[in-house]
């Protein structure tokens, strides 16, 4: 009884040290304008470096951080989809269509072939590196463009759509592998576009289902829930039922062969389309700057430090190929529209890579060595790291050498 109640004990010390940190990490990184998630991996990086050294985290607390850490994963994706506009981002599909299409072939490209032909990593790994780099960090851009008074300028809201075009289709790429993956196992060296076709459509037909499952609660349930619950309870009650009825969409989704992270961003997209319930979303603030540090932190705690010597030489030569493919693929297409200028700053405003190519990292990982080794997760999350500290430094510079005018 002694030995749990320590245990106990100890797991909320830590938790609460950790809430505590995150809240320090994230004032200190934002005063001097670097993205408060670089804080948090470091922050779970040596989390992990006091656990090899003094074994304080047992299997049942590790289980309860792994726990707290899908929590995150929930809030953070469930932001983004309530954050979306669907409709305003199908309006403008035919302007952001060409961009989207060329920048994921292309970084998603240059990752797999970096990685599978020049580094000799396995199929099954570098698929994930490819799916991992095709997605972008609209958080991290839409700060610097939002500082720059950028943001509803003509190339703004053309970078936001194909970002979030960016972060949808990264999303869906990981659900098709994660699906495909228990036909080829650990030994992926067959073809498998022909072992896995069938399985790819199911997947598809089952997402289209799932959606429509989404579409039809958000169109003819969702609204009326919301409105009921706010005229019994006052706030914070019409929140925490959004928050309980977006849990039990995503753990729908997990049930159904999808990821959590898949029913998450469902979740919010459920919820983008009224106007009421994206209001309640600033009152889910506290909830979300709480829990998604978590998932940053769990990120940082798998990190294998033996291989971290291995895992930055392959960071480095893939991070090459993620700032090419992005610069290329998304700033070349851009010409067409929005002159040189313009088409320079999308393509360094895509670069960075932060939480949907952590998701697709941890996510890989979370399967075992033959789908994401330590060393290409540490690589993965290397390059995240790069991009979200530099990039900004880099997009100021040319955000005031090149202002963009607002609409």
């Amino acid at each position: 009884m002694l030995d749990a109640t320590y245990e106990v004990s100890l797991a909320i010390l830590i938790f609460g040290g950790l809430i505590v940190g995150a809240i320090l990490v994230r004032a200190g990184l934002r005063g001097v304008g670097v993205p408060p998630l670089i804080g948090f991996v470091v922050l779970g990086l040596a989390l992990g470096a006091a656990d090899s050294r003094w074994d304080i985290l047992s299997p049942v607390m590790q289980s309860q951080f792994e726990f707290v850490a899908e929590l995150g994963i929930f809030a953070l994706l469930f932001r983004i989809g309530l954050e979306s506009n669907l409709r305003g981002l199908l309006q403008q599909l035919p302007r952001a269509l060409l961009i989207w299409v060329v920048n994921v072939v292309l970084s998603g490209g240059a990752g797999y072939f970096v990685a599978r032909h020049l580094l000799g990593i396995a199929l099954i790994p570098s698929l994930f590196v490819a799916i991992a780099l095709t997605a972008t960090s609209i958080g991290i851009m839409i700060t610097i463009w939002r500082e720059a008074g950028a943001m509803r300028s003509r190339n703004g809201a053309l970078l936001t759509d194909v970002a979030e075009l960016d972060d949808l289709s990264a999303i869906l790429l990981m659900l098709l592998l994660l699906n495909i993956l228990p036909i080829v196992g650990g030994t992926a060296d067959g073809s498998i576009i022909a072992m896995a076709g069938a399985t790819a459509g199911l997947t598809v037909l089952k997402v289209v289902l799932f959606g429509a499952g989404c579409f039809l609660f958000s169109q003819y349930m969702e609204r009326p829930i919301t409105r009921l619950m706010s005229r019994l309870e006052p706030m914070p009650a019409p929140m925490l039922m959004m928050i309980g009825i977006g849990l039990a969409i995503a753990a729908l989704a997990g049930l159904l062969g999808f990821s959590l992270a898949i029913g998450a961003l469902f979740a919010g997209l459920v919820f983008s389309r009224d106007p009421e319930a994206v209001r309640v979303d600033a009152s889910f603030d506290a909830i979300h700057d709480m829990l998604v540090p978590f998932f940053f932190i769990g990120i940082g705690l798998q990190i294998d430090l033996a291989s971290l010597p291995l895992g930055l030489g392959l960071g480095g030569a893939l991070l090459a190929a993620a700032v090419l493919g992005k610069v290329v693929g998304a700033g070349g297409p851009a010409l067409l529209t929005s002159g040189a200028a313009g088409a320079a700053l999308i393509g360094v405003s895509m670069v960075p890579r932060a939480e949907i190519a952590m998701v697709v990292a941890r996510e890989g990982r979370k399967l075992g060595d033959w789908a994401v080794p330590p060393e290409v997760y540490s690589a993965l999350i290397f390059i995240t790291l790069v991009t979200c500290l530099l990039t900004p430094l880099v997009l100021r510079w040319m955000l005031a050498r090149w202002p963009q005018q607002e609409n």
